[in-house]
């Protein structure tokens, strides 16, 4: 029998969630009996409070995804990241040498980026290599090091080795969270001690986190940006979160919804 109370279906999403994995709205729809908005909202405000991470077309438990895979984060937002990778490619200038870190939203950034000419493109991450294999007017120069098979990315020695001998004129980051006190949030200190190197050795620094990952902190393991930076999310971004990241002096730009 369906629960009685908002709250208790509530619950009882984050439960099965939990010990079923992913959870679809038109299946927690049907589950039960009620409309596929009630479902969504329901969705965001579990998002909200921290209890579930919403996916293309659902939702997954937190508790049971300690670190999802790039493949578990691609549907994740998908049009939220679409948004802000447009954005983005519309910053780059023709001539350009750009530094693109590992994950889906960067990598959705490779993508727009595949018709660009002259550019210098050099990456950590599997996806946006991927993207740019065959992409004509980009010189792609990958950085290497050792490979972390759940964020498809480079990091290690290897990898600060090879960032040490180039220079950037802009760097577009990933995050798995960003809060105004700490800066980039991931799971592994690997990951965050590249993203401070990589953060030093461009003119113009980007964070690409979508509304979801503001304020948001799944892990212990931080990188300190420095002082001048921006952060580019999507609409569905809090303006309680917006005005705080403003307040500290850093910029924030919220890219349009895609086709607007």
């Amino acid at each position: 029998m369906p629960p009685t109370t908002s709250q208790a279906r509530r619950d009882r999403i984050v439960h099965l969630a939990t010990t079923t994995g992913l959870a679809s709205v038109e299946e927690l729809s049907q589950l039960f009996d009620v409309t596929p908005s009630t479902i969504r909202r329901d969705l965001a405000r579990l998002t909200t409070e921290g209890r579930l991470a919403r996916t293309y077309g659902g939702a997954m438990a937190l508790s049971a995804h300690p670190e999802a895979s790039l493949r578990q984060r691609t549907g994740e937002a998908y049009e939220e990241k679409r948004a802000i990778a447009q954005w983005a490619a519309r910053q780059v200038e023709p001539g350009e040498t750009l530094l693109l870190d590992a994950g889906t939203t960067v990598g959705a950034l490779a993508h727009e980026l595949r018709a660009a000419k002259d550019l210098t493109i050099a990456t950590t991450g599997l996806t946006a290599l991927h993207a740019l294999a065959d992409a004509e007017g980009v010189h792609v120069e990958c950085l290497g090091g050792t490979l972390r098979p759940l964020s498809q990315g480079f990091v290690g020695p290897l990898t600060e080795a090879a960032l040490e001998r180039m220079s950037f004129d802009r760097v577009f980051l990933g995050a798995d969270g960003v809060t105004v006190d700490r800066g980039i949030c991931e799971a592994d200190l690997r990951q965050t001690r590249l993203k401070e190197l990589m953060s030093r050795r461009a003119d113009r620094v980007y964070v690409l986190a979508h509304g979801a990952k503001l304020g948001r902190a799944p892990f212990h393991a931080w990188a300190k940006l420095r002082e001048e930076w921006t952060l580019v999310t999507d609409t569905s971004a809090p303006d309680a979160q917006i005005r705080a990241f403003e307040a500290r002096g850093v910029r924030v730009e919220i890219a349009p919804p895609v086709g607007t």
